[in-house]
């Protein structure tokens, strides 16, 4: 990025102002939290006045509610959107989380926030219902006989092993994929048509890696 000219107090202006103010968002919000993170700290990480923050967001709970947006604003595509990959294979793609993920932030920013109409934790909700939808057409895809409820089900999966890594500090994903593939197979008729990549032999198998898609 070119560097911008520097006003008073040494502070940066002009363009890009936006993106460093969710830059410094991201990294306060994810290492320190939320609530503990004031307008001025952000403000001198992001080396922009409060005036210029309040130009780009009227309120900290807007730029909460925008930080969560751009985490995975298309819903794990590197998941959902693999066309090499059989329904089947992408269900399980969705736990290769890597161990060093910090706690999923949309539940991380509920759980601070306290309050179910922040726009910030209308967003979480939002956006864990769409992971859930993603879940529910791959499985319907898969040729699950109930998709609706294996799709809630791998959704309740991946938070729970989320929570799981973040309060123990230890791997529980492929605990969870073991557990999501017998809920996968168990959902899916021995009579449902094969895909041409299913002789891979993946039933069973591990999860394929995804190159670690965002916590959910």
């Amino acid at each position: 990025m070119t560097e911008l000219e520097r006003g008073p107090q040494g502070q940066r202006r002009g363009r890009g102002a936006r993106e460093r103010i969710l830059g410094a968002s991201q990294q306060l919000f994810r290492d320190q939290g939320i609530n503990r993170t004031g307008m001025d700290q952000l403000c001198a990480v992001a080396q922009v006045s409060k005036r210029t923050a309040y130009q780009h967001f009227t309120s900290k709970d807007e730029l909460v509610a925008e930080y969560l947006r751009r985490f995975d604003p298309d819903v794990m595509p590197g998941v959902f959107d693999r066309a090499d990959l059989t329904p089947r294979e992408r269900l399980l793609a969705a736990f290769e989380i890597p161990a060093s993920t910090p706690l999923c932030p949309y539940i991380a920013a509920a759980v601070e926030l306290h309050d179910p109409q922040h726009p910030a934790s209308q967003y979480a909700r939002d956006y864990k219902i769409a992971i859930a939808a993603r879940l529910t057409e791959t499985a319907r895809e898969a040729g699950a006989t109930d998709p609706e409820q294996l799709g809630e089900q791998l959704a309740l999966l991946i938070d729970g092993a989320s929570a799981r890594t973040r309060v123990l500090n230890s791997e529980s994903f492929p605990t969870a994929a073991a557990i999501a593939a017998v809920l996968i197979d168990n959902a899916i008729p021995a009579s449902s048509p094969r895909q041409p990549s299913d002789d891979r032999g993946t039933t069973g198998s591990a999860p394929v890696p995804v190159g670690g898609p965002p916590a959910a």
